[in-house]
């Protein structure tokens, strides 16, 4: 029954081919299609028995003697009636404008397929072969081989006749030829021989391995993979060639070229045909049903496999089952496999069914991926590839992909599909929506909704809003933050959570997310007071991005209750829009607060808030004692006798001995130093600040009869008060601690200081006798002297015009010139003069009038 099934298949014309393993993950390498039109026609009358693939046309051959040139697809360009019986070859040259081609009946023929013009001879045997100089329309010698029981080459001669020649026979029929550049290959019963048309001689001979194989029914498939590398394959096995140059020095006798058989082994099954695939190769094998016992003659599909060849081996890439019409009755004789190496197209042979085989390419293997529901690797292909793709089809493969995703139930996978899938289609977003609202899944979909360039309906957003408001007051607080305030109705979001409000009045999520709503409605008022309300972070930035200052005049308490840093800040930074003034009418009656504001406010200025100092002394006082003493120290409008009666009262003795320093009443603050506070070097330091005689005076009576002190102030006033006024004073049997360590250090700090002194007068002297000593040498340089200098006393040139004439001139060391006789007398000190001048300006003015005078 199955075996009936089958037949009614290839009989309607559908292909299927089948992989070793239905299930396997591994992805097939090529596509079949059969070729159909009017190839279906033919062979239902008739069989093919060769085929000749070329670029731009087929050429097929059938067992009644016809040839059809066919286009790619099979149609039925022009028919040859060459023969009553079976055509065994055709060959085309490599511009497909020169044809040949032998029968069974010892025709052949060799024409132009646009002249007919040619060879046309029938022999007295077969011929089983021929082949044409691959540039056989170049060539003016016109050269081609047949192949019967003798190997014969037919070249034109000059005067336009034909010749022959005999390259080789006596093994046999030959049963293939194939002609690449200037290399023949043949097969005979007994191997194949290569021949060099360049240099005609015969370059190897390759023997048929398995020869209990009949030669006529499992015949040699020769390829060319290039111009040097040809491909045997015999019964089962594969020899791979390359013709090589031999080296010079050992041609002696033999040929110029050799052949080196770099690859070798054995298949499976047994071999119908060969084709190269880049590195790779392409095999056609004939199979029997090793498994049907019963008849040894049953034959299985047909295999196309890609093999990788190796040294000794082969590894086999992919193998696929053809489904060819009317298998069982082929033998493997009957098939043949030719490709086109422009296209990559494998055309598999068989008497009632051709089917053609190519490489897959993307669109196949993004099939392939969604029939394996592989969409994830299918969409990143299909994305990679999209110039070469249409949008749709990307989709097409997307939507696949979230089906299958939602089917599994992996919700929000499919929604994060959507994002990269959907792009820009509203339609088919709105779809998604429905869907997922459908199967209760609007949560995972509403992360991924467009809200940029592309939006959707708002109700769209408000049904995903309401749809989390009835349960999740969490992730709709989310989508109010994330999404823009025009995605959706403002409003009617908002009247949605004050119902909900009503039953939770108290919850926080619904407060902050209901304030969010007022500040996009731009209703900032009652957005503020919610923030205050909760006290949240986002009040100052509601503030500041509104400009909201004069909404808050009357909630500065509150803000300061809730962050004092950040509201003082905020009040500080905007002065001109929420006055001094009032802030401190505002805090008046909440003075820890006050206190905070006006602190600031001083440390960023001394003067903005004098007028508040006063008050600040007692806040200082009250609420940050630490700080008050700098604020006295540092402002220049408080009230001294308001504070220091204040500091009074509370009995702060350091800021009270400041106040009375500051005041001038130095003698009474370091009274208060020595009896309240009892520290001597608080005292010592006191009276070195103010440097007063009287002040140490009174620092040394109140410690003479406490040697405590007397021991502070020995190792202190050494360097401010000769330390013998104060040893003089002190009783004879008094115990004085560490007095010994006092003096000692009481000497070493004189000796330092005689020391200091001479030190500084040596470097005194040094600098003075150096300075002496530049200025002698920068006095006793030359004086340029020319003639644009001028007499400072009759000012006139001081050079004479004729130098000849004797004349003097002085020169002073301030670059004051004069004529000899423009001098006045010398003065006082004979032989000492000094310049007018200078002496002038020493003196001052009007001394030269005193001088007259005198």
């Amino acid at each position: 029954m199955a075996e009936v099934e089958e037949q009614e298949r290839q009989q309607s014309g559908e292909f299927t081919d089948e992989s070793e393993e239905e299930d396997s993950e591994e992805e097939p390498k090529l596509k079949y299609e059969r070729l159909s039109n009017g190839v279906s026609e033919i062979l239902q009358s008739d069989a093919a028995s060769c085929m000749t693939v070329h670029d731009k046309f087929l050429a097929l051959g059938t067992h009644f003697g016809k040839v059809f040139l066919l286009d790619i697809q099979g149609n039925a360009t022009q028919k040859y009636d060459v023969s009553s019986v079976k055509i065994n070859q055709i060959s085309l040259d490599e511009s497909g404008e020169n044809v040949g081609i032998c029968s069974e009946d010892g025709k052949v023929q060799v024409f132009g397929l646009y002249t007919r013009e040619g060879f046309h001879e029938s022999f007295d045997c077969p011929v089983k072969v021929v082949a044409l100089h691959p540039q056989f329309s170049r060539s003016n010698y016109k050269q081609f081989v047949t192949g019967g029981n003798k190997l014969l080459l037919y070249e034109k001669n000059w005067l336009n006749r034909w010749k022959t020649q005999v390259l080789h026979e006596g093994e046999g029929t030959i049963t293939n030829v194939k002609w690449r550049a200037n290399l023949i290959a043949w097969a005979n019963n007994l191997g194949v021989k290569i021949y060099d048309f360049s240099t005609k001689q015969r370059i190897t001979n390759v023997l048929r391995d398995n020869v209990s194989l009949r030669p006529d029914m499992y015949p040699c498939s020769l390829c060319w993979k290039d111009d040097t590398t040809l491909i045997i394959g015999w019964g089962t096995s594969i020899k791979i060639c390359v013709v090589k140059e031999r080296n010079p020095t050992e041609m002696r006798d033999l040929p110029n070229r050799y052949v080196e058989i770099v690859s070798a082994f054995e298949t499976e099954f047994f071999i119908c045909g060969l084709a190269p695939l880049a590195d790779q190769l392409v095999t056609l094998f004939f199979v029997q049903d090793p498994t049907n016992q019963m008849d040894e003659e049953y034959r299985a599909r047909p295999r196309l496999d890609i093999i990788q060849a190796l040294p000794e081996s082969c590894e086999e890439i992919s193998s696929d089952a053809l489904s060819v019409r009317f298998y069982q009755d082929n033998e493997c004789r009957d098939y043949r496999l030719e490709h086109s190496e422009g296209e990559s197209l494998f055309y598999i042979i068989s008497p009632k069914d051709i089917v053609v085989a190519k490489e897959r390419d993307q669109d196949d293997h993004i099939d392939w991926l969604l029939a394996k529901k592989k969409y994830e690797e299918a969409l990143m292909a299909a994305e990679i590839s999209f110039k070469n793709i249409k949008r749709h089809d990307v989709q097409r493969i997307g939507m696949s992909y979230i089906n299958h995703l939602v089917e599994n139930r992996d919700f929000h996978a499919a929604a994060r599909k959507c994002q990269k899938v959907l792009g820009k289609n509203m339609e088919l977003w709105e779809n998604e929506v429905y869907r997922f609202k459908n199967i209760g899944q609007l949560k995972a979909i509403s992360q991924y909704l467009p809200r940029g360039d592309l939006r959707l309906r708002p109700a769209i957003y408000e049904m995903i809003l309401h749809d989390f408001l009835k349960t999740d007051y969490e992730g709709f607080a989310t989508l109010i933050r994330e999404w823009p305030g025009e995605l959706y109705n403002n409003m009617a979001i908002v009247q949605a959570v004050n119902d909900h409000l009503k039953k939770d009045p108290t919850n926080n999520t619904l407060l902050t997310t209901l304030a969010e709503l007022y500040t996009y409605d731009q209703r900032y008022d009652r957005a503020l007071e919610i923030y205050l309300r909760l006290r949240h972070k986002d009040v100052y930035q509601l503030i500041h991005r509104h400009n909201l200052f004069s909404s808050i005049e009357d909630k500065i308490v509150l803000l300061m209750e809730f962050d004092k840093e950040k509201a003082v800040d905020m009040l500080l930074d905007n002065e001109d829009k929420i006055s001094i003034d009032k802030v401190v009418v505002e805090l008046d009656g909440r003075p820890e607060l006050l206190h905070v504001y006006l602190h600031k406010l001083f440390k960023r200025d001394h003067h903005k808030g004098q007028k508040y100092h006063e008050r600040q002394i007692g806040l200082y006082a009250e609420y940050d004692r630490p700080n008050l003493l700098p604020f006295l120290r540092d402002s220049t409008h408080c009230p001294l006798e308001k504070a220091l009666e204040i500091c009074q009262q509370r009995n702060f003795v350091e800021e009270t001995v400041f106040l009375l320093s500051r005041m001038g009443n130095c003698r009474r603050a370091l009274q208060m130093i020595m009896e309240e506070q009892e520290d001597v070097d608080k005292a010592i330091e006191f009276a070195k600040e103010q440097d007063d005689a009287e002040l140490w005076e009174d620092l040394i009576s109140y410690s003479i009869d406490k040697p405590p002190f007397i021991t502070g102030l020995l190792n202190n006033i050494g360097t401010h008060v000769d330390p013998i006024l104060l040893i003089k004073r002190i009783k004879e049997g008094m115990e004085i601690p560490n007095l010994r360590d006092s003096l000692v250090k009481i000497l070493h700090d004189y000796n330092l200081q005689i020391l200091l002194r001479e030190g500084c007068k040596k470097i005194l002297v040094a600098d003075s006798l150096s300075l002496l000593k530049k200025m002698h040498r920068t006095q006793m340089r030359g004086v340029r002297v020319d003639e644009g200098n001028i007499c400072e006393s009759c000012h006139s040139t001081i050079l004479p015009s004729d130098m000849a004439q004797p004349f003097s001139v002085v020169v002073f060391h301030c670059r004051h010139m004069f004529h000899k006789e423009c001098l006045p007398s010398s003065g006082t000190i004979p032989g000492l003069q000094f310049c007018n001048i200078c002496s002038a300006k020493r003196r001052g003015p009007g001394s030269g009038i005193l001088e007259m005078k005198k």
